[in-house]
């Protein structure tokens, strides 16, 4: 652990902002008219000094000598950005981590539950569906063809974000299906079982495997995205996302955000804090103080329950690089992270 802290000293904790950026941002390192001049703007009302700490892979050396003077690190890189991954930062943040900065999100929790995979070893909550996850190539080549002839398919890489790779699967013909990719051109193309196998193959070797959930139908009535300060509900955000669905389904449309208390998300919000994140800590054995700071939820509408009630069913877990987020997020951040860096300031 750290031998001293700013917050030890009577001083207010020192917070790093992490985000990617190039060696001029790095430069200027300005929080005040950033992105994140929000959360910026929360932690230092909540009595922390926040300091920004863009990130580039030059900048390595940099950057870790800038996490080990603080208290904590916010952190907001995602997992494959302009072709590059984060298996360096990944590095820097647990040696940090080590250190005794509290790191949010810890690369091992991003590991745990920050991945496609969680689907599958989530699956039995109330959030789960018709999902398998292959972690070796000859696994999905012998058993995808099966699940895809019994209807459509989504496959997701096990580690990616912003739709890369993503893919729906329609069953067209004996050993061939129709491929609509949720990046790049919408347009559905046709290929053999064969061709599509081989070229998720890079998937094993990059992203540590392919997650392959059944289509969910109601995509076309929009997405819910749940924000999370830890364990409680700090926001929602609402989307008619048309990746994926039938042109005939109309146009999309932005996010619209709002507080943790919208009605209309009432249900979901008591099953997310009651029910499904300490589920979700149970199964992958994490403690609710090991939950990030800030991490989200994007939920489709599944088929009505036993009582009549819409199930929102889980489509993907973001704990790399949640933003933007609702106005209500940032002071839910501040106050997890106070918190969390006072009880670490007790006496043992």
């Amino acid at each position: 652990m750290k031998s001293t802290s700013s917050g030890a000293r009577g001083g207010h904790p020192k917070v790093a902002i992490v985000w990617r950026g190039d060696a001029a941002e790095r430069r200027q390192r300005r929080l005040v008219d950033s992105r994140f001049a929000r959360l910026a703007h929360a932690l230092a009302e909540a009595g922390m000094s926040p300091e920004a700490c863009v990130y580039h892979e030059a900048a390595g050396q940099a950057v870790e000598a800038q996490l080990m003077g603080c208290e904590a690190a916010l952190v907001f890189v995602n997992p494959l950005q302009d072709g590059l991954r984060r298996a360096e930062l990944d590095a820097t943040l647990r040696r940090a981590a080590a250190a005794g900065v509290a790191v949010s999100a810890h690369p091992d929790v991003v590991d745990a539950m920050g991945v496609k995979a969680v689907l599958w070893r989530t699956r039995a909550l109330g959030w789960g569906s018709d999902v398998a996850f292959h972690e070796e190539a000859s696994d999905f080549a012998r058993t995808f063809p099966a699940r895809l002839a019994a209807g459509p398919r989504v496959l997701k890489p096990n580690r990616g974000n912003g739709g890369q790779g993503v893919w729906k699967v329609s069953p067209v013909g004996l050993g061939q299906a129709a491929v609509q990719a949720a990046d790049g051109d919408p347009s559905p193309r046709t290929l053999s079982l064969a061709a599509l196998i081989a070229a998720r193959m890079s998937d094993f070797r990059d992203a540590g495997g392919l997650v392959d959930q059944a289509w969910l139908p109601r995509v076309a009535e929009g997405m819910v995205r749940c924000y999370m300060a830890a364990d409680r509900v700090a926001g929602f955000g609402a989307q008619a996302v048309r990746a994926l669905a039938s042109p005939c389904a109309g146009p999309g449309g932005p996010r619209l955000y709002s507080g943790p208390d919208d009605r209309r998300f009432a249900r979901l919000k008591d099953l997310m804090e009651r029910d499904w994140t300490p589920g979700l800590c149970r199964t992958l054995g994490l403690a609710p103080g090991d939950l990030p700071a800030i991490w989200d939820a994007d939920f489709l509408l599944g088929e009505p329950d036993a009582e009549g009630q819409d199930r929102h069913v889980l489509c993907e877990i973001n704990a790399s690089s949640v933003f933007p987020m609702p106005d209500e997020a940032p002071a839910a951040i501040a106050s997890v992270l106070a918190g969390r860096l006072a009880r670490r300031a007790e006496p043992a």
